[in-house]
């Protein structure tokens, strides 16, 4: 993936359609039957028109073909004012030479570089200005970049995808190439070496499939291959794979066909085809013996995971072996969870089947906690005598009625966004060329059975040689399961043949336009704010709502005043103890039965604590809202609190302490609220520390239940396909919900900020440092001095075309991503400057860091970067309100802030008229470095050499766990 998080405001299966979404489907391909052309017209050919057939599920399309190879594949959409589109090239990292692994990633770091008419960043600016988002993606299958924008910006997207498709290489460098191998190093080291159990997957990989075997490497590769190759490696590999005759081409959305089809042809038809690509032959891993594996890690909290080698993706057994793994390992219901994690014998464990193109394995996983069960040993014995004593009665036939019940669901809910149904309509052309296949995957679990179940694993997993990883604590070898019978050899490469340019065979294109101009933004697009509806129950609670009938699904949201912010001194970690156990069912329905009808019915239901409220999520089909609600009373509002509950629940959440306390980022989180908020209420953790989490009592959590959860203060948002009069009648009998009034909050007087300094937080190893400046700010305002400094901060970090991201990611390459961001809640807020950067140059980041918020409280913002904002924030409206969850977020900061309904006109008036003038004085008054705090969480004795040359008091953090 190419771009970091900036801070901007599988489900189980992968079939994606429904039966019941059919009628909206049709309608929508009714309006946009493409016309028949004739090669001569466009050098466009038809392959093929499917509508969304009724009573089945199915997604309605046009597949057409250009003469160079390319596939197009149009699936209109008119509900929102916004298109999106996906390139996706046959080719991932299975593709590689040997000693040449992770190039697949790399190019597709590359591929966002610029190219012969796109200068260097301007392909992530164009489309942030525009409003719109971007990304790629790469696997060990294919690669693939897309974007979501207004409508009016489609023929711009397609000039850019279709520059770097034919012009990329006039553009690379072989300073570009060095800037973004450090940055895939980067990304290597933050996703992977600093990651708790982050290299688990490449030691099952090596071990799982022979040396050469195209998956014996993960995407991300081996810093050794990236660093004995050249920028004409990179050449070869494009020139090999990037052609247009192993792509795809899918756009989805708001567009007239016709004219797509014109644009298509302009921009990609010209482009010469590239060498042939027949398809890969089917490798499923192939064991002569079980091998066992050991890796030590940064951890306290062993993990086991054992692999059985299977099939390849689209085999007739995979539906099967999907289901095993629902049954072993997925949910309260599974076996796994009943025999290991309810009795208190694993803090976690699940199943799942991976399937890729070439090949698929069976996944089992256990993890142990940190102490008294730590010994993988017994788990194994366990976890072994419940696969290999499997019998058909363990399968019980209605766990095929939750499977489908399930998917079916999942199908809808997939289809809420655009990007959704463009993606698998993708992913299945490339894959089977076969771009819809809803259909046939739903036929495939209608045709399973306990029985053919049962074969499947007596075929694949009974009986069979495996692989067996034990994750274990550095220096405590004894802890594995098993002593290791495996290990990675050194790797057999070949002698690295250096490319020269007289060996790349270049294609070029001819054109009889003139590409270099940038096509013109058609008529402006704007959002549509959906319309809203409030009401109180008699009992005081608030609903807002917004019917919107693109998909039957309603969305739910119970927002009850029992937050983290309510849980007395001492006590932290209350309120997610609270929601953990309200979530383990009640008297009248077992979490068991709970999560089982749900499944059946396709819906979901989750319990969280926040930091003000307790939220309570629910999703379903519309028709299924009705039975939904009616399960969750039962299951919600008449909590059984058993002490037996209650000692899992509390011993695994004092392992999520113990878990925390590995993550960098988490350490500079809690830091940063340590450093902001001193001894404060604001510095606690919303998941407790050991010592207030063992304090806590079921008594604690029945007294916070029976004062917080409380009708009095809650609010509700609703979503979806339902009416506010049904609204009204679903939620009658809440009304019968009876509490007090809740204290109010005391205020906290915070104590003088103090003399700036670094505080260094020590996490011996890590290869990375994540570096942190930060300070208090402003509370939550939607409209004023915080929103400002939201909009200031948009050139300074708070997008990737942003100074502070430019300098460390794009110019020095310290990092995988820096941003800032500006937070805040109803009683305070922070200004965060974040990265996570390269170990040894950990100084000269600060640095970096500093000058670029030094330039920008000094000297303010150009035209031309207040231009920027002013389109890419001003813009995105036509993007706000696709889903279900984009106007839940919308109804939530309405709710929660008490803010106008039309806030974001407002705010768009601000966008459009702010002047420069105030914005530079917001960044002089928030922005200067010496008012901010620096943190850094890393290796303390490799770093403390080069932190002494910044000459800032340092200061030894320790973060209590």
């Amino acid at each position: 993936m190419i771009l970091p998080h900036f801070n901007l405001s599988l489900s189980k299966y992968k079939l994606v359609g429904a039966l019941t979404v059919v009628a909206l489907l049709s309608a929508c391909s009714s309006q946009d039957k493409p016309a028949e052309l004739k090669s001569s017209d466009l050098g466009i050919q038809l392959v093929e028109q499917v509508d969304a057939t009724p009573g089945t599920a199915s997604i309605a399309y046009a597949k057409y073909k250009l003469e160079n190879g390319l596939t197009l594949i149009l699936a209109p959409d008119h509900s929102d004012p916004l298109v999106h589109v996906d390139v996706t090239y046959h080719v991932g990292s299975a593709r590689e030479e040997i000693g040449k692994s992770g190039f697949a990633h790399f190019f597709e770091h590359m591929m966002f570089q610029g190219s012969k008419h796109v200068a260097d960043q301007e392909h992530f600016k164009l489309i942030t200005q525009a409003g719109g988002s971007l990304n790629g993606t790469t696997n060990s299958d294919r690669t693939n970049y897309f974007e979501t924008v207004p409508s009016n910006q489609l023929e711009k997207i397609l000039w850019l995808e279709s520059d770097r498709m034919g012009f990329l290489l006039e553009a690379v460098s072989q300073h570009k190439f060095e800037i973004q191998r450090s940055t895939v190093k980067n990304e290597r080291a933050q996703n992977y070496e600093n990651r708790p159990y982050g290299l688990m997957w490449e030691k099952m990989g090596e071990a799982m499939y022979p040396e050469g075997h195209p998956y014996s490497w993960q995407t991300i590769g081996y810093v050794d291959d990236l660093d004995k190759v050249d920028v004409n490696d990179l050449k070869a590999f494009f020139l090999r794979w990037y052609g247009p005759n192993n792509a795809v081409l899918t756009i989805g959305g708001d567009f007239d066909t016709q004219q797509v089809l014109q644009w298509v042809e302009k921009y990609f038809a010209s482009i010469p085809k590239g060498p042939e690509v027949k398809a890969a032959p089917k490798q499923p891993a192939v064991l002569s013996e079980d091998r066992y594996i050991t890796l030590e890690d940064r951890i306290q909290q062993p993990m086991l995971v054992i692999g059985w080698p299977t099939t390849y993706l689209g085999e007739q057994h995979n539906a099967d072996l999907d289901v095993l793994a629902t049954v072993l390992g997925s949910g309260r219901n599974s076996i796994l969870y009943q025999k290991l994690v309810k009795t208190g014998k694993a803090l976690d464990a699940g199943a799942f089947h991976r399937c890729e193109e070439l090949s698929c394995n069976f996944y089992v996983y256990v993890m142990a906690d940190s102490s008294k069960r730590a010994d993988l040993t017994p788990l194994y014995n366990e976890v072994y005598d419940i696969i290999e004593g499997m019998q058909t009665s363990d399968i019980d036939p209605d766990v095929l009625q939750q499977v489908l019940g399930s998917a079916e669901a999942s199908a809808i809910f997939a289809l809420q966004s655009v990007h959704g149904k463009v993606a698998q309509l993708a992913a299945n052309e490339t894959f089977y060329q076969q771009p819809d296949r809803l259909q046939i995957e739903l036929d495939r679990l209608h045709q399973v059975t306990p029985d053919s179940i049962y074969k499947a694993y007596q075929r694949f997993i009974h009986n069979k040689h495996k692989v067996t990883l034990s994750v274990v604590p550095k220096g405590k070898l004894q802890l594995a399961a098993k002593e290791a019978t495996f290990v990675t050899p050194p790797r057999t490469l070949p002698e690295h043949q250096k490319i020269t340019d007289s060996d790349l065979e270049y294609r070029f294109v001819h054109d009889d336009f003139d590409r270099s101009v940038m096509p013109q933004v058609q008529s402006a697009v704007t959002g549509t704010m959906p319309e809203l509806y409030s009401f109180h129950l008699q009992n005081d609670i608030e609903v807002l709502g917004s019917k919107t009938s693109e998909t039957p699904t309603v969305m739910m949201q119970i927002r009850m005043p029992a937050g983290n912010r309510y849980a007395p001194r001492g006590k932290e970690g209350l309120a997610s103890l609270t929601a953990s156990m309200v979530s383990e069912g009640s008297a009248l329905l077992s979490s068991e039965a709970f999560q089982a009808e749900l499944d059946k019915l396709g819906s979901s239901a989750s319990l969280s604590a926040g930091q003000y409220s307790t939220t309570l999520t629910l999703s379903s089909l519309s028709k299924n809202f009705t039975a939904t609600m009616a399960l969750v009373e039962k299951a919600f509002f008449q909590p059984l609190f058993s002490k037996e509950d209650f000692a899992r629940v509390k011993r695994q959440m004092l392992e999520g302490v113990v878990y925390e306390h590995q993550t960098p980022s988490w350490l500079a989180s809690q830091a940063t609220r340590e450093v902001l908020y001193g001894n404060s209420v604001f510095a606690r953790s919303s998941s407790g520390t050991m010592p207030s989490v063992k304090s806590l009592t079921l008594q604690d959590v029945k007294n916070f239940h029976n004062k917080f959860y409380t009708p009095k203060g809650t609010q509700i948002l609703v979503v979806g396909d339902i009416s506010e009069s049904q609204v009204k009648k679903e939620l009658r009998s809440l009304q019968q919900w009876q509490g007090e009034v809740i204290p109010m909050l005391r205020h906290h007087k915070l104590t003088k900020p103090a003399p700036q300094k670094l505080y260094v937080v020590d996490k011996p190893g890590a290869p990375q440092s994540v570096v942190r400046l930060v300070r208090r700010g402003l509370p939550f305002d939607a409209t004023g001095e915080s929103y400002l400094a939201q909009l200031a901060n948009f050139n300074l970090g708070g997008n990737f075309n942003s100074r502070i991201n430019q300098n460390l990611r794009e110019d020095k390459g310290y990092t995988y991503g820096a941003s800032s961001y500006v937070t805040g809640n109803r009683e305070l807020g922070a200004f965060v400057v974040t990265a996570q950067v390269r170990a040894d140059v950990t100084a000269p980041a600060i640095e970096e860091i500093i000058k670029e918020m030094d330039k920008a409280s000094k000297e303010g913002f150009t035209d031309k970067e207040i231009e920027f904002m002013r389109l890419a924030v001003g813009q995105k409206d036509a993007l706000k309100y696709e889903t279900p969850e984009q106007k839940a977020y919308l109804l939530s900061s309405i709710l929660t802030y008490n803010l106008d309904h039309d806030y974001l006109a407002t705010r768009n008036s601000i966008v459009a008229d702010v002047s420069k003038q105030t914005l530079n004085e917001v960044a002089s008054k928030w922005f200067n470095p010496a008012d901010y705090q620096i943190i850094v969480v890393g290796d303390a004795k490799q770093l403390m050499p080069q932190l002494k040359t910044l000459n800032f008091p340092i200061q030894t953090l320790e973060i209590e766990p």
